[in-house]
């Protein structure tokens, strides 16, 4: 394997091991009703609640393994079989360790005062009934509402 320009990408902490720190740190922030959406047998998701101005929002945390291991593969020359379970188990550390690190910088952020929750979680409202983040659905329009 080459040296992969992908932060964590050699991590050894277990999936569920940033996954019980993310949900520490969330709730730490606030959050309520947890979740985990799974796809597959895979857990894909985080979500959660957080009462902003008196009003319950929900969130949703993707981890994107499937894309983590895709960028991990093209570093190999040679995808033997154990080489691609080996690349499968580190996709899932790396995906969720790297949504880790990125919810305790934000959760850094909010505490210094730095940024409000919704400022830095807006892309990651969740629409229960369409199954779409904010940005999922905005990407889903051309991003017509950021261009009016």
């Amino acid at each position: 394997m080459k040296k992969v320009n992908i932060k964590n990408y050699t991590s050894g902490i277990a999936a569920e091991r940033s996954i019980s720190k993310i949900e520490q740190v969330l709730v730490d922030l606030g959050a309520t009703n947890i979740s985990k959406q799974y796809t597959n047998s895979k857990l894909s998701a985080i979500s959660f609640l957080i009462l902003v101005n008196g009003n319950s929002i929900p969130f949703k945390l993707p981890a994107k393994v499937d894309q983590v291991g895709e960028a991990l593969r093209k570093s190999y020359r040679r995808l033997s079989t154990p080489a691609l379970r080996k690349i499968t188990e580190q996709a899932d550390r790396t995906a969720w360790k790297i949504v880790c690190d990125w919810v305790e910088i934000q959760a850094t952020l909010i505490r210094l005062e730095q940024a409000d929750f919704l400022e830095v979680f807006l892309p990651y409202v969740y629409k229960i009934d369409e199954d779409q983040t904010f940005y999922e659905r905005l990407k889903s329009t051309q991003y017509k509402a950021l261009l009016n």
